[in-house]
C-alpha cells in the first residue's frame, strides 16, 4: 500500500482544491483539511472516483490552536507519510483594523501564519528522515505590495511573513532534500472573496489582471515539483511584483489604487 500523502489545508475550494485536483492528476494520494467536514466528505469521494487515488480528509479549524496537533496525530494514527505539504488556508477579514478585535485578528494570524509555522514544523522532521519533501506556501502578491488601506490591513503583512518564512526552510533544509516553493497569485477568481465580503472589490478589478483558479494551480504544482523558491503566475503579475520591489511606495499605492478594486482608496 502506498502510504504517501499530499497534505493540502483549505482544499475544498478555490486555489487548494484545484491544487489537489492536480496532484491527484500525477498519481499523489490526497488528505484534505478544512472546517466544512460535510463538503470534505463529498469532494474526498469525488476526487477518488475520478483519479483512482486514495483520498482522506479530517475537519479542523486552523484557528484553534489544537489543530495543526489534531491534523498531525490523524496522520501518524493512520501510518500516513506526508510527502508534499500545501499550506494553502486563508481568508481576509472585510474590516478597518480599528474596527477588529484582537480575536479576530489573533485567529486569522492563527490561520494564515501560525498554523503555517506549526504543521511545517511537525511534518518536516519525517521529510528529513525520507530525504525528500515539498513544502508550498501560498502567498499572494500583496507580499510585495504596500499593505492595504482598505480592509484586512494585516493580509499583505502575513503573506510577506509567509514568504520570509519559505525562504528560510529553502536556506536550512533545501541541501537535505526539502524545497519550499511561495506561490503568490494575483487577482484570482475563486470563492475567497465572495467568502470574505469582498466581491464588490472583486468586481473592480479589470479583466485581463485576473486568473482563474485551475490555471494557477497546474503552475504552482509545477513550480513546486521543480523547487522553485518563489512562483508568481503570468507576465503581468511578475512585473507588477518586481515594481513594486524597486519603485517608492507613493508611486506604487498610486499605481495599485487603479488596478486593486479600491483597496488604496
Amino acid at each position: 500500500m502506498n502510504n504517501k500523502y499530499s497534505l493540502i489545508t483549505g482544499g475544498t475550494a478555490g486555489i487548494g482544491l484545484d491544487i489537489a485536483k492536480e496532484l491527484a492528476k500525477r498519481g499523489h494520494n490526497i488528505l484534505l483539511t478544512a472546517r466544512r467536514e460535510e463538503r470534505l466528505k463529498e469532494i474526498s469521494a469525488s476526487i477518488k472516483e475520478e483519479f483512482n487515488v486514495d483520498c482522506n480528509y479530517i475537519a479542523a479549524d486552523l484557528a484553534d490552536a489544537s489543530a495543526p496537533e489534531m491534523i498531525y496525530n490523524f496522520c501518524s494514527e493512520n501510518n500516513y507519510i506526508v510527502e508534499i505539504l500545501v499550506n494553502n488556508a486563508g481568508y481576509s477579514i472585510n474590516k478597518k483594523f480599528h474596527e477588529t478585535s484582537e480575536d479576530e485578528e489573533e485567529k486569522f494570524l492563527r490561520v494564515l501564519g501560525i498554523a503555517v509555522v506549526a504543521l511545517t514544523k511537525k511534518f518536516i522532521p519525517s521529510m528529513l528522515e525520507q530525504k525528500h519533501g515539498k513544502i508550498m506556501m501560498v502567498s499572494s502578491l500583496a507580499s510585495f505590495a504596500p499593505p492595504s488601506s482598505g480592509w484586512g490591513a494585516l493580509y499583505g503583512p502575513v503573506k510577506t511573513f509567509v514568504n520570509r518564512f519559505g525562504d528560510a526552510i529553502n536556506i536550512n533544509y533545501r541541501s537535505q532534500g526539502i524545497t519550499a516553493t511561495n506561490v503568490c497569485p494575483g487577482f484570482t477568481v475563486t470563492e475567497f472573496h465572495t467568502a470574505s465580503g469582498m466581491q464588490d472589490a472583486m468586481d473592480k478589478v479589470p479583466a485581463f489582471m485576473k486568473k482563474d483558479s485551475k490555471t494557477v494551480a497546474i503552475g504552482a504544482v509545477q513550480a513546486m515539483m521543480k523547487g522553485r523558491s518563489v512562483w508568481v503566475p503570468g507576465i503581468l503579475n511578475k512585473l507588477l511584483a518586481f515594481l513594486c520591489n524597486i519603485l517608492p511606495t507613493s508611486i506604487v499605492i498610486r499605481m495599485s489604487s487603479s488596478l486593486a478594486g479600491g483597496r488604496y482608496e
